[in-house]
């Protein structure tokens, strides 16, 4: 019983490989090989269908006279389930798929128009697409306008963009190159620096100069006639009010009105003029009264005259 798996074989001393003849296999030799339908199909002759992944022992054979630059094609051959009657169908490199050739027909064919399409407009140029657009939107006014709105927001877009440069240009250009480089510098260097510093603090000063002029011309252009007047009203060019004080009636204190209360009970309303005249220096003998000169004022009240 010989070994399985021998790692050794015995070769005799009088082995001559060129001896052994060499096969000759015929160009068009057929493989028998397992496979799965690739697509559903219908048998043109007793109209069985046969789903994707059926399986079946196929004949495969190379196409002799095809290819797609240089990519070898495959036919297949295999027999309807209900009939035996002989199928075939062979690769399609170009689209990764495969073709019905014979004895049935494919269920489902995905057209690929817009790949098709595309591989057209690779070799046409840019007026023929143009062209061959204008031609499918002639018939559809819904493509047109959907056409016509594109358009318009792109020229909307490339207007917008365009602003954008233009600004930016118009910011760049107000830019003082020797401003900003002299500026760096005196940032860079520090106050060490005299040249430096002086035309950094050149530059401040001519820039406030400006903001000022720009302030004064602001307020001259909104407030020029007010100023006129009040120049007019006042010589210093200041309007000036003030809220004159009046002068409040003096209030008596309290001791004055004691004093003037005993008077009055000394001398009735019915004395003649002589005992008014005796009275008189008893008036004047009484404590002067303080006036109380802007009493109110102390307060912060202003009495209104009536």
């Amino acid at each position: 019983m010989a070994d399985r798996k021998a790692l050794n074989h015995y070769y005799p001393p009088d082995f001559d490989p060129a001896k052994i003849p060499r096969r000759k296999a015929p160009k068009d030799a057929q493989q028998t090989v397992r496979l799965m339908a690739p697509f559903s199909m219908r048998c043109n002759t007793c109209g069985e269908y046969i789903y994707k992944g059926k399986k079946f022992n196929a004949r495969k054979e190379l196409v002799v006279g095809e290819d797609y630059y240089g990519i070898k094609i495959f036919r297949f051959y295999i027999r309807c389930t209900q009939c035996s009657a002989e199928i075939t169908f062979k690769t399609d490199p170009k689209n990764a798929d495969y073709v019905a050739e014979h004895g049935a027909s494919r269920n489902f064919v995905p057209t690929k128009e817009d790949d098709e399409d595309e591989g057209e407009d690779k070799l046409l140029t840019e007026e023929e697409k143009l062209e061959k657009k204008l031609e499918k939107m002639e018939g559809d006014p819904m493509k047109q306008l959907e056409a016509r709105t594109l358009d318009s927001r792109r020229e909307m877009e490339i207007l917008d963009a365009l602003q954008d440069i233009r600004t930016r240009n118009a910011r760049l250009e107000r830019v003082d190159t020797d401003a900003v480089l002299a500026k760096l510098h005196n940032r860079v260097s520090g106050p060490s620096a005299p040249d430096a510093g002086l035309t950094a603090q050149s530059i401040e000063d001519a820039e406030q100069a400006a903001a000022e002029e720009e302030d004064e011309a602001l307020v001259q252009k909104y407030f020029g006639k007010a100023l006129d007047t009040s120049n007019a009203a006042n010589g210093n060019g200041v309007t000036v009010k003030r809220k004159l004080e009046e002068e409040a009636e003096a209030e008596p204190d309290v001791h004055t009105l004691l004093a003037l209360k005993s008077a009055a009970v000394s001398n009735p309303v019915g004395t003649t003029n002589g005992s008014s005249s005796s009275s008189k220096p008893s008036t004047a003998s009484a404590p002067a009264a303080k006036k109380k000169k802007n009493a109110p004022n102390a307060f912060g009240l202003v009495r209104k005259k009536k």
